[in-house]
């Protein structure tokens, strides 16, 4: 799918993200990437799935893996309540749910406003983390949607 994206001026354009919380931080991804934002449903445990999978749900008769985004960030791990979100993503040719904290808007933002991953990052955020806004006294990570469902991994309905 192209990104929207409007000419501001001939250096930078205008992309749209969805920023949310996971923990105490906040990230955001491209508003293309989101197919819906729903509230937490209890996810089917899969045996032996990594530990950021916290299983799979039944979306209109698909079987979505839910990612726990904080711990496949390196984060802690947090356990979901009805205050949690669901944000369903595409992630390549796949879909997965995101699980995160809440949402908290959409931001509309110049390119040339998103900084590089700073060089003190570990190799692990530099893989999950294509850049950083800094808006209204806030610092903003910009995921990149590519590492966060391995494509070795595989979940079907048992």
């Amino acid at each position: 799918m192209p990104m929207i994206e409007k000419s501001l001026n001939p250096q930078g354009r205008e992309a749209e993200f969805v920023a949310f919380r996971a923990g105490s931080l906040e990230f955001c991804i491209n508003i293309m990437s989101v197919r819906e934002i729903r509230g937490w449903t209890p996810a089917t445990a899969i045996p032996r799935a990594p530990s950021y999978i916290r299983g799979v749900i039944n979306l209109r008769g698909v079987v979505l893996p839910i990612v726990d985004l904080g711990v496949r960030l390196g984060l802690p791990g947090t356990e979901p309540t009805a205050r949690h979100v669901i944000i369903v993503a595409q992630v390549g040719e796949r879909a997965a749910g995101l699980l995160v904290d809440s949402v908290s808007d959409i931001l509309s933002v110049e390119d040339t406003s998103i900084q590089p991953t700073p060089d003190v990052a570990s190799q692990l955020a530099r893989m999950f983390v294509r850049g950083v806004i800094a808006m209204d006294g806030r610092m903003i990570s910009v995921i990149t949607m590519d590492n966060v469902l391995p494509a070795g991994i595989e979940l079907e309905a048992a």
